[in-house]
């Protein structure tokens, strides 16, 4: 496995299963919880667009704000596809809250 935390692109080799996870070649304490994470709960973000009424910008790019569940993604993505903005937003504001424990945010001002 492969370290993307930071710039330093650890090569990790990972032993174990549970509470008994070992990781190696880790240069920092955030490659291991990284492999750790990544084996027992892994997380990540989403980008995607939510339709608007606007014909100048028929579509909203947006993300999450924080990681959700790697599982739950395809989810989200339902939640998302549903939408549909009716008002003028600027980059940060929030779109949908509490998506599987963080908010969709617009990324773009309209």
């Amino acid at each position: 496995m492969t370290c993307i935390v930071c710039p330093n692109g650890c090569r990790l080799t990972v032993t174990g299963t549970g509470e008994n996870i070992q990781v190696e070649g880790a240069l920092c304490k955030k490659g291991i919880d990284f492999a750790v994470n990544e084996l027992t709960r892994p997380m990540r973000s989403l980008t995607s667009t939510v339709r608007t009424v606007f014909p100048d910008m028929p579509r909203l790019p947006v993300k999450t704000r924080g990681e959700i569940p790697k599982g739950n993604m395809l989810d989200a993505m339902k939640i998302i596809r549903r939408a549909l903005v009716t008002e003028r937003l600027k980059t940060g504001d929030v779109v949908i809250k509490d998506v599987f424990g963080t908010d969709i945010v617009a990324t773009a001002t309209m």
